[in-house]
């Protein structure tokens, strides 16, 4: 059970993302974390690794490189970042609060099986560490509205590390495309419908040789109550708890019967 963090000003926070360690969100977060605590560490992808999910680097080595005090990237993923903060650069005391994003575009529904961001906090967790992931939903039409992930943030935080968590637990959170004026609140709901990738571009290069694109286009149901989806359009900042264990429980029992 990871217990409650009393006095977060002396926990050692380590974020990560899967934008790159010179994304806007990751300095954002960084900052906020640097607000709730003095002990902030930074160990991120050196390029963007989005989509990415949880891939672990295996077949090549990777470099770790220190950029500044305390901020190092890794050129491989936001799994072999996360790894690597914890065995090697906080090797000594290991993180209490792995933090991860704060992601430019939402991760709601099925996304948190492609999303680097979300990986990160599954790797802190399967690392012994309590691990939330943070992004904000954006339009391509609008500037993305930081200020609402930067406002809502700290209090999001501060609330999830003040009680007890099952191990195999992870957050992932949500801050809606609206100012922070307009949002309407904070709401703990599950993960909705949304497939990526269905939308596919075949085109030509310059040679003539065909190529495919696999496009953002999102099928996603907006209107099912008590989903991140329904509740992020609607205006709220979505909470939504992600379990480890991917077993059926249900599905247990019947197939079961069928090896008797």
């Amino acid at each position: 059970m990871f217990k409650p963090i009393v006095d977060l000003s002396k926990a050692r926070i380590l974020i990560s993302n899967d934008d790159g360690l010179e994304a806007a969100g990751i300095k954002i977060l960084e900052r906020i974390a640097r607000t709730l605590s003095k002990d902030v560490w930074v160990v991120a992808p050196e390029l963007e690794q989005s989509a990415t999910s949880h891939s672990l680097t295996t077949r090549r080595p990777l470099r770790l490189r220190q950029v500044s005090k305390r901020r190092f990237s890794v050129d491989g993923t936001p799994t072999d970042s996360v790894l690597l903060a914890i065995h090697k650069v906080l090797r000594e005391k290991k993180p209490d609060l792995v933090l991860s994003g704060i992601n430019r575009g939402g991760n709601l529904g099925e996304d948190v099986t492609y999303s680097g961001t979300v990986a990160a906090a599954m790797e802190g967790t399967l690392l012994g560490v309590r691990s939330i992931a943070l992004s904000q939903v954006f339009s391509p039409r609008h500037p993305v509205k930081w200020g609402t992930a930067e406002q809502f943030a700290p209090q999001v935080i501060r609330a999830l590390v003040s009680q007890p968590w099952k191990p195999n637990i992870l957050v992932n959170v949500n801050f809606p495309d609206r100012i922070a004026a307009q949002v309407t609140g904070i709401e703990v709901v599950g993960q909705g419908k949304r497939k990526l990738g269905d939308h596919i571009e075949e085109r030509k290069d310059p040679r003539g040789v065909p190529y495919i694109w696999i496009g953002a286009q999102r099928d996603e149901n907006r209107t099912l109550k008590g989903t991140d989806i329904e509740a992020v359009h609607r205006g709220a900042v979505t909470v939504t708890p992600l379990c480890l264990d991917l077993t059926s429980r249900a599905a247990i029992k019947t197939m079961k019967a069928l090896f008797r």
